[in-house]
Formats: C-alpha cells, sequence, structure tokens
C-alpha cells in the first residue's frame, strides 16, 4: 500500500469514527456494534440511524453478535474498545412528539458535520478546547488572587528555588493536574525525552501548515521542548507550563467549560506529536516509508481471531492506550484475560466472565505499553457518571507471554487446565462448607465445634433438679419470701439424693433483695452450663468415644480439604510460572492517579526514578519521594477515593527507554545542560538569569527593610533614653556614678514584656535567705551561698511530676535548660546574669553581691562559654515563650466558638511548636494537643461552611466558600503532610466527603456551578505549604500572666474531654 492509500484509508476510518462518536453522544448508547448496524443500515446517514435506534428500542432488548463480525466498514483502527462490555440498553429519546424530537436531532447533526467539513475539528477535539479555555481562565484569575490564597506562589523566590538535583514541578494553571500528570510521565522515558528535546521542525514547515489541524503541530512542539529543557535545566522549583497549554486553546474555538478527562487528552497529545513527527519523517525520508518514532514507541497490533457461522476470520487491529473494564475484576491479568479472550473467561481468582465473540492475541507489543483503567461507568437510573472506588491490584513486573500469538497454543492448554482446576475447585470448596457450616437452620455452625458442644454437654455434672423449679424458688424482684414462693423443690425431685439436707424451715428462710444490676447473675449452686439429668458412666464412655472419634475425623477431613484447596490455588497462580511464559517482561514506570468523583478530582502520578531506583511522587509543583506502600495505598483503590486510572509499563528488555545518554567522544553520561541543544541551551540559560536576577532583587529588598527597622529601633532607643535622662535629671544624683556595662542579652529580652519584678523578687529572696545563714560572709561569699540555693530550688522545679496545668519552664529559664539537658556552662552564666541584673542595686548588700556578680561575668573567657550556643538556647527559650502565647490563645478563643480568629494561632503554635520539638521532646508542648484543637477547629468551620452553603442564599454561600478558600483549604496541606497522623488524614476526608456527597443532590445551576468550581481546590491532594497570611501579633506580657492564663486554659481542658488528647 502506498503512502497516498494509507493517508486516505486513515481519513476514512477517523471520518468513521466521528460518526460514530456523534451518534453515541446524540443517542446516548454505548454499543459499538449497534452504532456500527444502525449507520450501515442508514447507508452514512445520521438522522436515519437516529431513527432506527429509536425504534429499536422499543422492539428489540439485545443485539446479536453476528452484526459485529457483518460490519464492513472499519472503526479507527487506532483506538478500539477492546474487550470492553457493551451496554445494550439503549436510552428512548422519542419522547411523546417523536418526530419534531428526530427532527431536531438531524439538524443538529447536521451543523455538526457541516462543522466538521468547514474547520477539521472533530467533537473531542472541541471538548479538549473547552477545558483549555477553562484552565486559561482560571490561570488569569489566579493572578489576581492575593498571596494569603493557596492557589498563588510565594512572594519570597528562595520559597520557589530547586533545591539541589530533585525533580522540578510543573504549575496547575487552572484545573489543569492532568496536563501536568501526563506530561511528567512521558518526560521521565528519557528516550521520549530525547525525541522531544532534539526535535526541529521540518524546513518546508510553512509549506506544510495548510489547515488549521497541521498549523498547531509544529508551535505545540516547540513549546513542549521548553517546557521539557526547563525541566531538565531550571533553577525554579516547579516551571509555569500556561504557554503551552495557551497554545492547545488558540488550536480551537469554544465557549464551555468543563473538567477534562485525562485519557482522552494523552489519545489526542499522542496523535498531534505523531503528526508532528509524521511531517518531519516524510520530509527526511523521501521516497521511503517514513518511520515515525512515537507509532513505534507507543502503538502495537494484536490480532482478533474467531469463528462466525463456520468461517474462521483474523483480523489485524492496531491499539496506542489498552482499554480494560475494571469492575468485577480484583486484578490487571483479571482485567486482561476478560478484554483478549470471549466467551467464557477462566480468572484465576473470580467467577467473572465477559463475552464478545472472539479471542485477541497481541502480535506486537509497543515499547511503552500503557493501559487505561475503565473506573468511570454511566449511571442510567441517577443520569450521571460514577466513579468506580473498588479495589484492583496490579504488579511492578508484567508478564505479557500469555497473551502473545506465538504463545496462542500453550496459553490455550494452560487455560484449560485451569478451567478444569476449578471445577474441581468449586467442588472441594462446596464440600468445606458443609463442614464449615453445619446445620439445617437459618445458623450454622462448624461441624467439630458441634462435636465439641455436645462433648462438653455429657461430660457436665448430671444435676437433680429442674433449672426452672430451681428459679422459681428465688423470690420475684418485689421482695417476697420464700415462702410465699412455689412449692418446694423437693415435690418434684424424684432423683434426689437421700443424703441430701431437707430445705430449711421457712422460719430460717431469707427474703431476696432485689439488685439490679446483679439480679440476673447465675447463683453459685448451678452448673455454669446446661447439663443431661440422667446419664449412666457407661453411656457417658461410649458417648465420649463416638463424639471424640468423629471430631477426630471431622477435623482430619477439614484439614485435608483446606490442604487440597490451598494447593490447587497454588496450582493455579504458579501456571504461567515456568521461564517459557516469564520471556515478555514488563516493568511499571508509571502510574496515574485520580482522587474525587466522577465530575471533579485530582490527578497526580507516581513515576519510577531508575536513577535513585525509587519511586516519586508528581503533585502538579510538588515532586517528593514515595514508596511502593504508598503508591498501592493511593492507587489500587478501595481505600478513600484514590485509584490508578492509568498505568504505563516500559519493556525492561528495552534499557533506551530509560537509559541515560552518553557522549560520543568522552564517553561521559550526559546531565543538566549537557543533554539540550544549543536552542535550549540558551532558552533556559535566559530564564535561569530572570529568576537570578529576582533573587537578586528580593535579597536588596529584605537588605533594606531590615536596615529601615534597625534605625526605626534605634530612634525608638534613642527616644526612650531621651526621656529617662529628663526624668532623672529632676530626682537625686544616684550613689554610684560608674555607668554599669551592657546588660546581658537575656535579661534584656525574655518575653515581650519586662520581667525584672518577677525575676528579681526571686534573686532577693535567695540573698536574703544566704544572708540569714552567712551573717558574717562577705559579698563573694554571699552570691556563692545565694547562687547555690537558688539554683536547688529551680532544680526541684525542673524534677517535679507535676500536672499539665502547672508548667515550671513558663517560670523560670534554668528549668527549661535542666529538662532539656544544656550544658553546665550555660546553666552557670545564665543563673549568673540573674545576680548582675541592675535591679538588684535597692541596698548595699545586693549592690555589692551583684557588682561581684558582673565581675565574674566579665572574667569568663570565651572559649569557657559558646556564646554562640549560649544565644541559640536563650532564642529556643523565647520561641517556646511565644508558642505558648500562641496555643493558650487559641485555646482560649476555641472556648469561646470564635473559630475564624482561633485557627491562626493554632496553625503557628502546631508549626513552631513542631519546630521545638525536633530539638528535643521537652522542648515545647503535647503536639497531640494542638493538633487535636486544629483538627476540631477545621472540622467547625467546614461544617459551618456547609450550613451556610446549604442555605442556598447568594450572601450565605460567598460568605461559606470564602471560608473554605481562605481558612480551611490553605490548611489542608498541613494535616496531609504528616501522612502518619491517620486522624488528620481522616478529618479530610470527611471534610471532602461532606462537599462531594452535594454532587448528588438537586440544586440550582448557580450553586452547581460554584460547588464545580470549588471541588477540585478541595480534592486537591498536593502536600506543598503554600504561604500563609502573617502570623498574630503578639501583645506584651510577663511570665506571671503567662503562667496563670496557660494554667487556667489548661485546668478548663480537663474538665471538657477531647478525643485524641
Amino acid at each position: 500500500m502506498t503512502v497516498e492509500q494509507n493517508v486516505l484509508q486513515q481519513h476514512s476510518q477517523k471520518h468513521q469514527q466521528t460518526l460514530l462518536n456523534q451518534l453515541r453522544e446524540v443517542t446516548g448508547t454505548t454499543d459499538t456494534q449497534l452504532l456500527q448496524q444502525a449507520l450501515q443500515v442508514s447507508n452514512g446517514d445520521l438522522a436515519e440511524a437516529v431513527a432506527f435506534l429509536t425504534e429499536k428500542n422499543t422492539k428489540v432488548s439485545q443485539q446479536e453478535e453476528a452484526t459485529y463480525y457483518q460490519t464492513a466498514q472499519p472503526g479507527n483502527d487506532r483506538y478500539i474498545s477492546v474487550g470492553s462490555q457493551a451496554d445494550t440498553n439503549v436510552i428512548d429519546l422519542t419522547g411523546d412528539d417523536k418526530d419534531d424530537l428526530q427532527r431536531a436531532i438531524a439538524l443538529s447533526l447536521e451543523e455538526s458535520s457541516r462543522a466538521f467539513r468547514e474547520t477539521g475539528i472533530t467533537d473531542e477535539e472541541q471538548a479538549i478546547s473547552r477545558v483549555l479555555e477553562a484552565s486559561i481562565a482560571e490561570n488569569k484569575a489566579c493572578l489576581k488572587r492575593t498571596h494569603v490564597e493557596v492557589w498563588s506562589d510565594s512572594p519570597n523566590p528562595h520559597d520557589r528555588k530547586r533545591v539541589d538535583k530533585c525533580p522540578v514541578g510543573l504549575k496547575n494553571v487552572g484545573n489543569t493536574c492532568w496536563f501536568s500528570a501526563v506530561i511528567q510521565s512521558l518526560f521521565n522515558l528519557l528516550e521520549f525525552q530525547r525525541l522531544v528535546l532534539h526535535y526541529s521542525p521540518p524546513v518546508c514547515a510553512q509549506d506544510l501548515a495548510c489547515n488549521q489541524k497541521e498549523h498547531r503541530n509544529l508551535p505545540f512542539m516547540q513549546e513542549l521542548r521548553h517546557v521539557f529543557s526547563l525541566l531538565v535545566g531550571s533553577k525554579r522549583k516547579y516551571v509555569d507550563p500556561s504557554r503551552a497549554v495557551e497554545i492547545l486553546k488558540d488550536a480551537f474555538k469554544a465557549t464551555d467549560s468543563q473538567q477534562q478527562d485525562v485519557s482522552e487528552f494523552t489519545h489526542k497529545l499522542l496523535d498531534w506529536l505523531e503528526d508532528a513527527f509524521q511531517m518531519k519523517a516524510e520530509e527526511e525520508r523521501e521516497g521511503e516509508k517514513p518511520k515515525n518514532p512515537m507509532l513505534e514507541l507507543f502503538y502495537g497490533r494484536f490480532l482478533a481471531v474467531g469463528v462466525h457461522e463456520g468461517k474462521r476470520f483474523e483480523n489485524t487491529e492496531m491499539f496506542g492506550q489498552y482499554p480494560l473494564q475494571v469492575n468485577g475484576f480484583k486484578d490487571l491479568h483479571e482485567c486482561l484475560e476478560a478484554a483478549m479472550i470471549e466467551g467464557e473467561i477462566e480468572s484465576l481468582h473470580s467467577e467473572n466472565s465477559a463475552k464478545s465473540g472472539q479471542e485477541h492475541w497481541f502480535t506486537e507489543l509497543p515499547p511503552v505499553l500503557t493501559f487505561e483503567l475503565s473506573r468511570f461507568e454511566f449511571n442510567q437510573a441517577l443520569g450521571r457518571p460514577e466513579k468506580i472506588h473498588h479495589k484492583l491490584e496490579f504488579p511492578s513486573v508484567l508478564y505479557m507471554d500469555r497473551y502473545m500469538d506465538k504463545n496462542r497454543e500453550i496459553t490455550r492448554i494452560k487455560r484449560e487446565e485451569i478451567r478444569r482446576l476449578k471445577e474441581h475447585l468449586t467442588l472441594l470448596q462446596q464440600r468445606l462448607e458443609r463442614y464449615l457450616s453445619y446445620g439445617s437452620g437459618p445458623k450454622r455452625f462448624p461441624l467439630a465445634d458441634v462435636l465439641q458442644y455436645a462433648l462438653e454437654f455429657a461430660s457436665s455434672k448430671p444435676v437433680c433438679t429442674s433449672p426452672v423449679e430451681d428459679i422459681d424458688l428465688a423470690a420475684p424482684p418485689g421482695g417476697t419470701t420464700a415462702s410465699q414462693a412455689a412449692p418446694s423443690t423437693a415435690e418434684h425431685a424424684p432423683c434426689s439424693s437421700p443424703e441430701a439436707p431437707p430445705p430449711p424451715p421457712p422460719s430460717q428462710q431469707r427474703s431476696v433483695i432485689h439488685k439490679p444490676f446483679t439480679q440476673s447473675r447465675i447463683p453459685p449452686d448451678l452448673p455454669m452450663h446446661p447439663a443431661p439429668r440422667h446419664i449412666t458412666d457407661e453411656e457417658l464412655g461410649v458417648l465420649e468415644g463416638c463424639l471424640q472419634r468423629w471430631r477426630s475425623e471431622v477435623e482430619q477431613d477439614t484439614r485435608d480439604l483446606q490442604g487440597s484447596i490451598s494447593r490447587i490455588h497454588r496450582t493455579i497462580e504458579l501456571m504461567y510460572s515456568d521461564k517459557s511464559m516469564m520471556q515478555v517482561p514488563y516493568r511499571l514506570h508509571a502510574v496515574l492517579v485520580h482522587e474525587g468523583q466522577a465530575s471533579a478530582g485530582h490527578y497526580w502520578a507516581y513515576i519510577h526514578s531508575q536513577p535513585q531506583g525509587r519511586w516519586m511522587k508528581y503533585n502538579d509543583i510538588s515532586v517528593t519521594k514515595s514508596s511502593w506502600e504508598e503508591l498501592v495505598r493511593d492507587s489500587f483503590g478501595g481505600y478513600r477515593n484514590a485509584s490508578a486510572y492509568c498505568l504505563m509499563y516500559i519493556d525492561e528488555k528495552k534499557p533506551f527507554l530509560i537509559g541515560e545518554e552518553f557522549d560520543k567522544e568522552t564517553g561521559q553520561m550526559l546531565t543538566g545542560f549537557d543533554k539540550l541543544p544549543p536552542d535550549l541551551k540558551e532558552y533556559v540559560k535566559e530564564d535561569n538569569q530572570r529568576f537570578g536576577k529576582e533573587i537578586e532583587e528580593w535579597d536588596a529588598l529584605q537588605v533594606k527593610k531590615a536596615q529601615q527597622e534597625r534605625l526605626a529601633a534605634a530612634e525608638a532607643l534613642a527616644a526612650a533614653e531621651a526621656t529617662a535622662s529628663q526624668a532623672a535629671a529632676k530626682e537625686p544624683a544616684p550613689t554610684v556614678t560608674a555607668a554599669p556595662p551592657r546588660d546581658p542579652e537575656y535579661m534584656e529580652q525574655p518575653s515581650p514584656a519586662d520581667d525584672s519584678k518577677h525575676l528579681k523578687e526571686d534573686t532577693e529572696r535567695a540573698i536574703a535567705k544566704a544572708a540569714a545563714e552567712h551573717e558574717d560572709r562577705g559579698p563573694e561569699e554571699l552570691l556563692q551561698a545565694a547562687f547555690t540555693m537558688e539554683y536547688a530550688r529551680l532544680l526541684r522545679f525542673a524534677q517535679e511530676d507535676t500536672p499539665p496545668e502547672t508548667d515550671h519552664r513558663l517560670q523560670h529559664v534554668i528549668v527549661y535548660l535542666i529538662q532539656n539537658h544544656a550544658p553546665k556552662s550555660i546553666l552557670e552564666r545564665t543563673l549568673l546574669e540573674q545576680f548582675a541584673h541592675r535591679s538588684l542595686g535597692f541596698d548595699q548588700r545586693c549592690k555589692s553581691i551583684m557588682e561581684v556578680a558582673r565581675a565574674k561575668l566579665e572574667l569568663i573567657k570565651p572559649e569557657e562559654v559558646n556564646m554562640e550556643e549560649y544565644e541559640i538556647w536563650h532564642q529556643d527559650y523565647r520561641n517556646f515563650q511565644e508558642t505558648t502565647f500562641y496555643l493558650l490563645t487559641g485555646l482560649e478563643l476555641f472556648q469561646k466558638r470564635s473559630y475564624a480568629e482561633t485557627l491562626m494561632y493554632l496553625i503557628y503554635a502546631h508549626q513552631y511548636n513542631k519546630e521545638l520539638l525536633l530539638k528535643g521532646s521537652y522542648r515545647g508542648h503535647s503536639e497531640e494537643l494542638i493538633a487535636h484543637y486544629r483538627r476540631q477547629c477545621l472540622l467547625k468551620l467546614n461544617e459551618h461552611a456547609a450550613s451556610l452553603f446549604e442555605s442556598g442564599e447568594e450572601q450565605d454561600v460567598v460568605n461559606g466558600l470564602n471560608i473554605m478558600n481562605e481558612l480551611v483549604v490553605p490548611c489542608l496541606p498541613l494535616l496531609l503532610v504528616d501522612e502518619m497522623e491517620e486522624k488528620d488524614i481522616v478529618a479530610v476526608e470527611d471534610m471532602r466527603n461532606r462537599w462531594c456527597s452535594y454532587l448528588g443532590q438537586e440544586m440550582e445551576a448557580r450553586l452547581q456551578e460554584k460547588l464545580t468550581d470549588f471541588l477540585p481546590k478541595l480534592l486537591d491532594c498536593s502536600t506543598e505549604i503554600r504561604s500563609f497570611r502573617d502570623p498574630p501579633k503578639l501583645p506584651s506580657y510577663c511570665t506571671l500572666e503567662l503562667c496563670e492564663r496557660f494554667s487556667r486554659v489548661v485546668c478548663s481542658l480537663s474538665r471538657s474531654p477531647a478525643d485524641g488528647r
């Protein structure tokens, strides 16, 4: 076949597929065979095809499978719904006035066909255009948002700077997380990466761009090269692909917007890339059949084999993404079996079957094998699509041998063997079930247990009284005596022992007192279990022997059945494990995941990094290390609302797919800029220079701000000193004229308020006690004694086991330092500075001790105390005080139900406390306590926002969504970043499920539109911490106030129990 004939055939096939798509969209029919039959009957007239389908629905409920084989017009040979389980029910759209409706449908189809003939753009392409329009509009809206929202870039370029050689992320430019997931998966295929980076447009490109479809491919390829080059060599943490999305948008014209299905985008993306490479290939290979690298990488062939009406047929089909049904299957092999073999499918683990009338055998597998998992289905009853959430397992290495045409006969033999084994397995399972569920009534028990219970009954000690009469002897709850009860047991106990004592006389019988919680207990003289009344030793011996023997036989039979079942399961699992069926290995390269519902959600990708030998999670701008365990949890489904929708496997025997490129001359591996051709090197270099300039401007701005702040602080200090000098001039001159040296840093800034009075009282108390015990000692000895007493007091505080409301760390920095094992030199200097404080100069004794302490401070050598370490310890203590203030303020506001104000205090309390706890468990407060109230605050805000949305009032709806967008949504990454905290993850799921539940409810169009815009933000699973509003400013406080408020609020919490504390 010539190139021209091939092109004509492809055009005919695509036109045929376009007609099928239009007919499917109008009628809602998903059965491809039925649609093809309708087109045949109508000779390609869409209006007549619609009429045929609507009439057919009233007469026929199922279509014969023969229609599939009789059709002569081929469908699209590239994207075939292989193995799909078609729904043969046709939606009746005729209504009351069938003729009017058909005329309207015919007019719609005529307009659609005319638009395709004029523009060459299909409905599928217009749908992609609509989502691209929405993406660009959303991106422009993002640029107008303030920095407090979760979707904005951090104003600090250092937060957007790439760390070492960490992979570069892609910015979500508005509902385009599907774009990021697909592009990152393809970029990490190094062979595909090289093809894109080294692509050069045809020389005669201007002549080739003869229609709109061809005109879009070359600009898009150039922009894709730019995106790939930035992913290789950018200094940014993530890059913006807006221009690539805009080029796609400009290629189509539409006005509507919708959430784009990623599989459709992937189909069209590969189609566009194929067209672009085809133009280049045709130019380079004039007169020869051109080789298209996209076809060689992503497309394979399979053979459709079957027998119809006694005639054998074989058709070769081409495929790209291979579609697989998920519903009803346990793992990937079951899905493939259902798609490849038709008739009774011999599944490895289930009884599911699928019929389509033929077998499929792969004749040629592509190097990159992509499976499209169909996790969405249309609910006819509800009139909307729904997502299939159940679990589907897939392996990290997939052996495709059993599906290859060359192994057809071997596979058929093995399938027949599996069928035989499964029949035998069914019989064994039925027999085992009879042993494990014995009985004829509604309640059944294991037979071995039944025999054991019978043995226990027979072996119980016989009793000689009727259990009913024994109970009757007890007094009723009213407190009647035994004399008023039923007749004595003696009248009804012929088997009573003659030695048994007679019942006590009525005068000795006590009345029974009714006790509600003990009345139903078994009296101590009755047996714990029922027992036979009459049984001889001989009878008991025979019965025990039989029951024990029968029980042993039953247990042995059960073990034999279980062993046989286990061996058959193992045989089936190992059926394809011989070396001859493990010659075509495919290794999992990427998993594209969707979280959410059918109408809204978020996409991300897990991609295996060959250089690092581990899985990486690509979630828009966030690229983090991951693991197979995390991938399984998020991709298999059945857990939360996340599951895989696309699996990308690569041929393990073709290492060039992910192999690095080496320099032909030096033999060294090419990395970074060395991978790029000259034009892209220049492009990336310019972008890095712009980013470097942005960092320099930011740094210069920060230096300027710091200088201004220092200048303002100096001016304020000068003004304060001037005021103090004026006040001192009005008072008598002090006795001491020498200016004291610079106050220690710790004494200057223990907290935003002056705590000198609190410390002065503690110090004076220690000095007075030392002076009372050592009256004749000098200042230096008194200082030593007072120092020792004060340290001993603080040490006792540090060692006390106190309740939560009493935290001695807040009372003194020394307690904090002791509990966190600060160096002895730090402790001594800190306490010595307390005695050197100038506030001690109220009498001569304290003044002399202060002077001695200051002299000792000056004698301390730099090598004796590391002042840098000293400042770090005291800064940590100031951070601890500030964290405490954030925490207690947040808890006070929480108790007042001011949740919006509470949130920011608890957010920063949790963040600062977490930083403290990284240095030691006693550096901060209970992380579980703060996390609990942060979580509860978010749940309260979510509940309030949802109730406002449910009201339907415009202002309430706006306020509710503002609460979510400005307060709740930005905080969700904080709860998801630590995936070990299960309660936080559950809380996030509860919040998301509350809003997703509205999808199935009737609501006004305006509310539905707002909900559709909001849900992608809520369902974004990125754990990237975005910028927040500045932390609340703390007022001045003193240590005494801090301790009292903290004690008060913690006491109130202990009186109101909270889950999770």
